[in-house]
Order: C-alpha cells, then sequence, then structure tokens
C-alpha cells in the first residue's frame, strides 16, 4: 500500500489485510482439522471453515463497496500466526490425542484474537466514515468470530484440557 491519505485508504488498507488473514487462516484450519482427535473440536473446526468463507466474502463484498480492486495486501501479522500454527499442530506436536487437540484450540484462539482485532477496527473505521452497512455487516462478523472463541474456551474447559491433563 502506498501511504494513506484519507481515512477510507485506512480502512480499504485494512479490508484488503483481513482477505489476506481470512484465506492464510482457512489454509491452516483446514489442515488442523484434519488432525483433531475430540468429535466436538473436529466438528467446530470444520463450522469455522465455513464462517471464515462466509466472512471473506463479506470483505470482498466491502472492497468492491469501496470501488477498489478486490485484493488482498498481504498480511503479515497472519503470517506469523500461521507459521506459529504448522509449527506446533503440524509438524512438532504429538501426531493425534488430546495433547494435540490442546495445541489446535490454543492456536486457533490465537488466529482469532487477531482476526477480532482486524474486523473490529475495520468496523470503527466503517462507523467514522458513515458506511453504515458496512459497520453492521463487520460487527455481526465480529459477533460470530466472539461466539467460535467462546465456543472454543468452553471446550477447551470443560473437556479438552481434563482429558489432557488424564493423557
Amino acid at each position: 500500500m502506498s501511504t494513506p491519505e484519507t481515512l477510507n485508504d485506512i480502512y480499504v488498507d485494512e479490508l484488503k489485510d483481513l482477505y489476506s488473514a481470512n484465506d492464510q487462516m482457512l489454509k491452516v484450519v483446514k489442515k488442523m482439522t484434519t488432525k483433531a482427535s475430540d468429535a466436538a473440536l473436529k466438528e467446530m473446526l470444520t463450522k469455522s471453515h465455513e464462517g471464515i468463507t462466509a466472512h471473506t466474502a463479506v470483505i470482498k463484498e466491502l472492497i468492491a463497496g469501496q470501488d477498489e480492486k478486490v485484493s488482498k495486501e498481504h498480511c503479515k501479522g497472519m503470517e506469523g500466526l500461521v507459521a506459529e500454527a504448522t509449527k506446533h499442530v503440524l509438524e512438532e506436536g504429538p501426531k493425534k490425542g488430546p495433547m494435540l487437540d490442546v495445541l489446535i484450540i490454543a492456536q486457533y484462539q490465537r488466529m482469532t484474537h487477531y482476526g477480532l482485532a482486524g474486523f473490529g477496527t475495520a468496523a470503527a473505521y466503517a462507523k467514522a466514515l458513515g458506511l453504515k452497512d458496512d459497520d453492521k455487516k463487520l460487527r455481526a462478523a465480529t459477533k460470530e468470530i466472539y461466539g467460535s472463541d467462546e465456543y472454543m474456551t468452553r471446550l477447551a474447559e470443560t473437556t479438552v484440557n481434563i482429558d489432557a491433563k488424564d493423557a
């Protein structure tokens, strides 16, 4: 991105960054899903594929709505989180079982928290710019992401971490 000159420029850049972040996250989450042992975890990860895809569609729609080329701005932040998830879950982690499930949840939540920050920031920009429909769509996505994060926390605290402790 060239030097932003307006809040709208920063908003569009944030959307393009989110597009890249979602794309990167989806690829690693699909791989992590195949490694999950806990049925509820596997189901949640599978549902998250749909959520990430739907949120990416919203991002693309919002970029196009700004009369911008629908393209990604490579997200280095998510690149780092994906590298960590790959290392801990796919390369160096346990091959299967409760210990791997613990790592999957931890890495998923790290990536999700990054997404929450990005979607929340984009929503705040949209609101400041008077883009009410954009703000509404971004806040709805943020709420869905929070829901998946809260579910993962409950899953970790009620079963996955307990199973790992006893493994």
